[in-house]
């Protein structure tokens, strides 16, 4: 993830400020004095996540900078010591990213979070949905501009077979007026499968009804806003559902998964419900053998060294799997499909850990696992009832010499 900002600006005094700033929001910026100095820097590295560019230069001091630097496909924010409506509209209509005033120190205060924003936004995926060709091209270009992946549909039976595809998209930003679907109902229909945490709408809509904003809320989405809209008031709100979204997802992180291991926790493993078309799932109950010799042996830096690494093996063989810590050296994983294919890959996975020697300082430390393994067709379906007879087989394991995998009741 690219961190570097090229910052063009002829003040020292400012540099210094913008260089502080800009460190402790976790940038590393690359300065320029003037247009010169800039195309240098450009000519040496292009990979900048974003440039901040002063309007007036020594060597140019009408904006020149600005065209020399969107012509390299750099990103762009302009900083002015002076505000003007015809500055700043002749600024945006270039396709900078944003216009700032240079008035105060909170005035540029706004500047870090923004190029957080836009170095998050390569994160996320944004769905487009209007039947005007012009209208999805411009929304288009304004989130591209901001760093995001975008892909279209021209109504909203299209958008639901768009989502359905691309299952990582995190907004959906819809017109409401298109044929086949119109907005507000794909708003209803999204909200059936994915909540606000999981998914994010913005409606538009070029309609005179007053309601239209209540009517999209209430549908579920996350806000709304009249066309034709105003550039800055769009990537205003776009920010802000997007930070929200990145809010919410970082909390549920953190309710939901292990903190050492970042596999899925007990909590987030019981709130999972099979595929409505799954009619086999499987449990695996799994064991490190001997850990409290590792921690006893290592200390328990070196056993939290085993565990991490253990749990980028479950993730490396299980990638298509609820994979979780259930606490301690205990794992769990779930998966629908075949029960032969399942248990052949947990042996797979049993043999690779046994050969593993990971490095803890200057050791290497071997473990083993057991595993317990049931599947839903035999006596249950109930997630209780598996994981109760996986439990049962993986003391099986235990009893019968440890690193092995057991898929049969024990005797």
């Amino acid at each position: 993830m690219c961190n570097r900002i090229l910052v063009v600006e002829d003040s020292k005094t400012f540099r210094n400020f913008l260089q502080l700033q800009l460190q402790q929001g976790g940038f590393v910026p690359i300065f320029a004095a003037t247009i010169a100095e800039a195309q240098c820097l450009i000519a040496q590295d292009k990979d900048f996540l974003c440039a901040v560019l002063d309007y007036c230069l020594p060597d140019g001091q009408d904006g020149e900078i600005i065209d020399i630097v969107l012509g390299h496909e750099i990103k762009s924010v302009v900083l002015t010591a002076q505000f003007s409506n015809a500055i700043r509209e002749k600024v945006l209509a270039k396709g900078v990213l944003d216009y700032l005033l240079k008035d105060s120190a909170e005035s540029v205060s706004y500047l870090v979070p923004l190029l957080q924003r836009i170095q998050a936004n390569d994160q996320h995926k944004v769905l487009v949905v209007d039947d005007s060709t012009v209208v999805r091209n411009y929304l288009i270009n304004l989130l591209e501009r901001q760093n995001l992946t975008v892909i279209e549909a021209e109504n909203g039976r299209e958008a639901l077979v768009q989502l359905a595809k691309h299952t990582d998209v995190s907004l959906i930003i819809t017109d409401n007026d298109m044929p086949e679907k119109d907005g507000i109902t794909l708003t209803r229909d999204v909200r059936k499968i994915r909540s606000r945490n999981q998914i994010a709408i913005l409606g538009l809509s070029a309609s005179s009804d007053d309601s239209m904003t209540a009517q999209f809320l209430k549908a579920g989405a996350n806000d709304f806003l009249y066309k034709p809209f105003n550039q800055e008031e769009f990537n205003c709100r776009l920010h802000h559902i997007l930070n929200m979204k990145d809010t919410a997802d970082k909390l549920y992180r953190m309710a939901n998964q292990d903190a050492l291991t970042g596999l899925w926790n007990r909590r987030y493993f019981f709130d999972q419900q099979c595929k409505p078309h799954c009619h086999q799932p499987n449990i695996a109950m799994m064991d490190i053998d001997f850990f409290k010799k590792v921690n006893d042996t290592y200390g328990h830096d070196g056993g939290d060294t085993v565990l991490v690494h253990i749990s980028q093996l479950l993730q490396k063989h299980f990638k298509d799997a609820v994979v979780a810590r259930f606490g301690g050296e205990e794992f769990c994983i779930q998966l629908c499909g075949p029960f032969d294919s399942f248990h052949q890959r947990l042996e797979i996975l049993r043999q690779d850990i046994e050969a593993q020697k990971i490095a803890y300082n200057d050791s290497q430390i071997q473990v083993t696992m057991s595993v317990g393994v049931v599947s839903a067709n035999e006596e249950c379906f109930d997630i209780d009832g598996l994981l109760s007879i996986a439990d049962k087989r993986l003391y099986c394991a235990k009893e019968n010499g440890r690193n092995q995998v057991v898929s049969t009741a024990p005797q």
